[in-house]
């Protein structure tokens, strides 16, 4: 029998999940809207006829609605925990009438878990919550188990965008994906990470952020071809040789 993400464990989701009172609109398109849009996990997902794209973390929405606007032959998945956020962008979505989006209202790794192989074409990552204090950096989205979902339901040349104001997060990201084999940092020039991508929405997070000073940096990040079964056996036994045979 098969888990559903439901059932099947994996690291708590730390930090706030609602913040002040919401509106009574906002409150209204909770209860009303929200439960359309939602994701349902408990069932299986439906084949897509089109591209899809995750942003885990949205915020207050602005890059998701945005992007989901001027790109309506695309399917767009937002996940966010923070309740207030995901009502300023419920009021984005009513207001713009927009049909290409879905939405969960929880842990993006719950709609990992949910997603088939090869569904999504592109990801985005987008200031995630950096944990300085060093106890609490296992907490970090970008960790292993968290790469190896990704590299599962991400598609040969999909594109993981990430951005972060913390150099220290953008260290550990850029080395953690370096040292992943299926995904490729591609990067030429210091404009690779410097400048944002083209089409960019800045969050209001961002445009505080660079007021303080601190300066955002981007990476991109592509999904590698897939392996052949050959090839994962070859990453599995090291000490095969190219006839097949052990060393010694």
């Amino acid at each position: 029998m098969t888990e559903t993400p439901q059932q099947r464990p994996h690291t708590r989701l730390y930090g706030r999940s609602k913040g002040k009172a919401l509106r009574k609109h906002q409150a209204a398109l909770i209860a009303e809207l929200l439960p359309r849009l939602s994701l349902d996990l408990s069932l299986p997902p439906a084949p897509a006829s089109r591209e899809t794209h995750l942003e885990i973390g949205f915020g207050g929405g602005e890059h998701l609605i945005a992007a989901a606007t001027a790109n309506p032959e695309v399917d767009f998945i937002g996940c966010e925990p923070f309740i207030n956020g995901v009502a300023k962008l419920l009021a984005r979505i009513e207001e713009r009438g927009l049909t290409n989006i879905r939405l969960h209202q929880g842990d993006a790794v719950d709609v990992l878990d949910w997603l088939p192989d090869d569904a999504l074409s592109r990801v985005y990552l987008f200031y995630p919550d950096p944990w300085p204090k060093r106890r609490h950096r296992k907490r970090r989205f970008v960790a292993r188990e968290n790469l190896d979902r990704l590299a599962r339901t991400m598609r040969s040349g999909a594109e993981l965008r990430f951005a972060t104001d913390i150099d220290d997060y953008a260290a550990w990201t850029l080395a953690r994906l370096r040292a992943y084999p299926d995904f490729a940092w591609r990067a030429r020039r210091a404009d690779d990470w410097r400048l944002s991508w083209p089409g960019w929405t800045q969050t209001k997070y961002e445009a505080k952020a660079m007021a303080e000073g601190r300066k955002p940096v981007y990476l991109t990040f592509v999904r590698a071809p897939r392996r052949t079964a050959a090839e994962r056996q070859s990453l599995q036994n090291p000490t095969m040789t190219m006839r097949g045979t052990t060393n010694g």
